[in-house]
């Protein structure tokens, strides 16, 4: 791929593509070294190449003046828009899904991109909520097991291309794989990250950039945990899960928050959304689980105030506190669960086994029963729905934890 910053112009692009259509699509971009017939081409020079309000106030010009010379279709946008930068060029192209780009650049479809009408939907009505993430591209980290993997499986199914970013690439890949193979196309994109490392994380939403053009939706989601006391607990295991869970937090957010600046530029009416995964646990202390209780606690003071921040770009910043995911591997994993954890340490009196462990937490419920990956994605649904909302940690607990 050519030398041009797709993490910086993808997203300005399909800004352009969101504001005139109301809708998410994808770009995808391909090495071009001449324009195709009937594009929009467009030369960064200057500050356009570094400066975001300089390179979308060109790119905004572009697309008028290739309005114009059409008769001002503004239904209509282009087919691809061919980008020069120095000896660099690229070509976008544009899908209502990340298999329609692709084919479109592999066909060199440059014909004018028209997107059908929506549908009208019911004020108020809550009946299709999980259709607010369809045709969105998603970025879950951690999504290739546990409350990942069910957060990735749900937004799929609710119409979302996802990237499944994982420490764990196989995982992502295997996952990845078997519901682009259920769905017969490209729904899901596997991207290995480290979300402790920053050239990690900025690489993930490079590759995000490259292949879809930017997101709408990141779900900060993966997470660690080390039970100790604090008597015990060695300060190597307590930096780890304050570098995934809180420092963590802070890479994502930061390159979200860059990836949807540069969109929000040319789609100034087009919301979007980084929801962390917290726990209960940063909502109220966790005995012998002070480094996570503590690393949560901070996720929501970020999230707080990246919320004040990000609103001006139309970014909304909200955590769900979930309760017990008790039937996934962070709590059933028969040699590193938190039962087997939990019963050795002591940390349920009288415990001899785990099932006796598992009984004691789900006694703790009122609803009598652990969170389950359909809560967790009720509670995405709405924070996505709800425009009015931002800086919130939102309890999906069973009424174990309650605000007040």
């Amino acid at each position: 791929m050519s030398d041009i910053n797709h993490a910086f112009v993808a997203p300005l692009l399909r800004g352009l593509y969101l504001d005139a259509f109301g809708r998410g699509v994808c770009l995808t971009a391909t090495d071009l070294a001449e324009a195709p017939r009937d594009v929009l081409t467009v030369e960064l020079s200057g500050d356009a190449t570094t400066a975001e309000e300089t390179a979308a106030g060109v790119l905004a010009a572009g697309l008028a003046a290739w309005r114009a010379a059409r008769g001002n279709a503004a239904t209509a946008m282009p087919g691809c828009v061919f980008l020069r930068s120095g000896d660099a060029s690229v070509a976008y192209w544009p899908g209502l899904d990340h298999d329609e780009a692709r084919h479109r650049a592999e066909m060199r479809d440059s014909s004018s991109f028209l997107v059908p009408p929506q549908g009208a939907q019911a004020g108020g009505s809550a009946r299709l909520r999980s259709g607010v993430v369809e045709g969105r591209v998603a970025i879950v980290t951690g999504g290739a097991q546990g409350f990942g993997e069910e957060i990735t499986r749900g937004l799929v199914s609710s119409g979302a291309l996802v990237f499944v970013a994982d420490l764990n690439l196989e995982g992502a890949e295997r996952l990845s794989a078997a519901l682009n193979a259920e769905a017969g196309r490209t729904v899901a994109i596997p991207v290995a990250v480290n979300v402790s490392d920053e050239a990690s994380v900025a690489a993930m939403f490079a590759f995000a950039a490259l292949e879809a053009g930017g997101v709408d939706l990141v779900v900060s989601n993966a997470g660690v945990l080390k039970v100790s006391s604090v008597l015990d607990q060695e300060i190597g295991a307590f930096k780890f899960v304050t570098d995934v869970n809180y420092t963590g937090f802070f890479l994502v957010t930061k390159h979200a928050g860059l990836l949807l600046r540069r969109q929000s530029r040319t789609a100034p009416r087009w919301a979007t959304d980084i929801i962390q995964v917290n726990s209960k646990s940063g909502l109220q202390g966790s005995n012998r689980n002070g480094a996570y209780a503590g690393s949560k606690f901070g996720g929501i003071g970020l999230v707080q105030s990246f919320a004040l921040e990000l609103v001006e770009w139309r970014v909304k910043v909200n955590a769900i506190c979930p309760g017990n995911f008790f039937d996934g591997p962070l709590w059933s994993d028969p040699e590193k669960g938190l039962f087997i954890q939990y019963l050795r340490s002591g940390k349920v009196p009288g415990a001899t086994t785990v099932a006796e462990v598992k009984a004691a937490y789900e006694a703790k419920v009122p609803m009598g029963r652990g969170c389950e990956g359909r809560d967790v994605m009720r509670a995405i649904y709405y924070l996505v729905e709800q425009e009015y909302e931002t800086g919130q940690a939102l309890p999906v607990t069973g009424g174990q934890v309650m605000l007040n």
